[in-house]
């Protein structure tokens, strides 16, 4: 019975490996401990993700590596996006400890156990070159976070706000897998590179196919909750306590981008001019809906939300124009665009998300805009760190976000899309207004509160590196560019 099988190579996985034993030594650990804080829960949680970075750092071969009969790659795009998960996981738990700390029905060891397994999710989804190893990453990513956005048991809006992203996810993962069943039946393979070829070769049925990528796109536009498939994204955010929200908000965006580049740019590259006209209406319609309902929000973190939706129809436009008329000469600087602007978006979520983070205190969420009145008089160094995040997310230069925005923007010019360049900036003008509007609260509205900004030394520094960093690499945003334009030469 076992003498075809061949052992695999393990090394491309190795990450995976150590990450998925640790978790399940530090679960055992947890039961052990008595701390009411889970400092030593914490403390391995976070030295398991800096050991992650570690070993894909040096397993690293700068090659196509497949293993485990095909179902899974290591490349360089996988290693650059799985050392950004893996520090963006780092900062995601460290702002969120204090909040955690106050919040005693969330303050268990679960709590980091289930970060874990959602980060070995979204490393497998990174990874993936099978549709059966993309669904078990993204069910694993999926069924953590539903876990985590119900972890506040006494409170009814995060409990209404998990059964809406669990009755909504799984009608989501049956559109994905329905469109998976399809394409199979028309390919014969779930392999994506075997799709890739069946379809270079001119063995697939058509029309099967075009059926099975409708629901495929739209299952990937849930992941990525861009327009018409957004309706889970306020409710969560808004529901979830803010230190699940920051979760959700920044790491899964990485995963959902190779998602995106796994499946259809790998894949069915073939079939570009097909999934171009829906990304298209996709990303208009995220731009429009997202920035005009974000004006309309008093409450911060379904503004964030509303803004999330606009960000990833801006960086569906990257993905839409690599593939001209079947010319792919600008495959590279489009693509590369779009992975530079969703590492940028993570940087900038998380640095305002912890804001809101580090405001909160016991009994209270700083969630609503009107929390940050007065932020100057309390905290100027704080205020100014806000506004660089603000100002970085409307695309004011010369911060990061104005850098991703403008790579976007070219590479949609250099498409020959100048239309939907105009409509892209169009919407961004309108998106400005709402961010401002935080800023004018900060530096011109009366605080309610006149005493100092509280805060661990852990917290105040993490911040100010956050919102240090959305400035420095707007002045030198070539080196993340590079990093992106090389990884994915020697992936694609």
């Amino acid at each position: 019975m076992f003498d075809n099988f061949v052992v695999p190579n393990l090394q491309p996985a190795a990450p995976e490996l150590f990450l998925a034993a640790m978790a399940l030594v530090i679960l055992l650990i947890d039961l052990t401990v008595k701390d009411s804080r889970r400092t030593l829960t914490f403390a391995l949680t976070q030295l398991t993700l800096v050991g992650c970075a570690a070993i894909q750092f040096y397993t690293s071969t700068g090659e196509i590596v497949y293993t485990f009969s095909n179902m899974f790659v290591d490349d360089l795009m996988s290693d650059l996006l799985k050392l950004f998960l893996y520090m963006t996981m780092i900062i995601v738990l460290f702002y969120s400890r204090g909040y955690v700390i106050d919040r005693s029905v969330m303050n268990k060891g679960e709590y980091y156990i289930l970060a874990l397994f959602a980060t070995l999710g979204m490393m497998v989804m990174i990874s993936a070159n099978h549709f059966v190893t993309i669904y078990l990453g993204l069910e694993l990513l999926s069924l953590s976070l539903y876990a985590m956005v119900a972890m506040n048991r006494d409170s009814v809006v995060s409990t209404e706000a998990a059964m809406k992203y669990f009755v909504l996810g799984a009608l989501a993962s049956g559109l994905l897998l329905y469109g998976m069943s399809m394409i199979y039946g028309a390919t014969g393979t779930l392999e994506i590179t075997g799709v890739a070829e069946k379809l270079y070769g001119g063995g697939a049925n058509k029309t099967l196919m075009v059926f099975g990528l409708v629901f495929l796109v739209s299952g990937l536009a849930f992941k990525l909750g861009v327009v018409p498939f957004h309706m889970w994204i306020p409710d969560v955010y808004h529901g979830a306590p803010t230190s699940v929200t920051l979760l959700i908000g920044s790491a899964p965006k990485l995963a959902a981008f190779a998602i995106v580049m796994r499946l259809l740019v790998n894949g069915m590259i073939t079939m570009a001019q097909d999934w171009q006209q829906m990304l298209i209406l996709l990303s208009v319609l995220s731009m429009a809906i997202g920035n005009l309902a974000a004006i309309a929000q008093t409450n911060l973190k379904r503004m964030l939300a509303y803004s999330a939706i606009s960000h990833m129809g801006f960086m569906l436009l990257g993905i839409t124009t690599g593939v001209v008329s079947g010319d792919a000469r600008y495959a590279l600087n489009a693509y590369s665009s779009a992975m530079f602007y969703v590492i940028a978006y993570v940087l900038m979520t998380t640095g305002a998300f912890g804001m809101i983070l580090m405001m909160s205190r016991a009994g209270f969420e700083a969630e609503n805009i009107a929390d940050f009145k007065g932020l100057n008089k309390r905290s100027p160094w704080f205020a100014g760190i806000m506004l660089m995040i603000m100002f970085s997310m409307a695309g004011v230069p010369f911060f990061i976000g104005f850098f991703a925005k403008f790579s976007v923007l070219q590479a949609v010019i250099a498409a020959g899309y100048l239309w939907l360049a105009i409509v892209a900036v169009f919407f961004s003008l309108i998106g400005t207004f709402y961010y401002l509007r935080v800023v004018k609260v900060m530096y011109f509205d009366a605080p309610d509160d006149d005493a100092p900004l509280t805060a661990t030394n852990d917290m105040r520094l993490l911040i100010s590196a956050n919102g240090l960093a959305v400035a420095f690499l707007g002045m030198f945003p070539q080196v993340i560019m590079s990093l992106c334009a090389y990884a994915l030469l020697r992936s694609l």
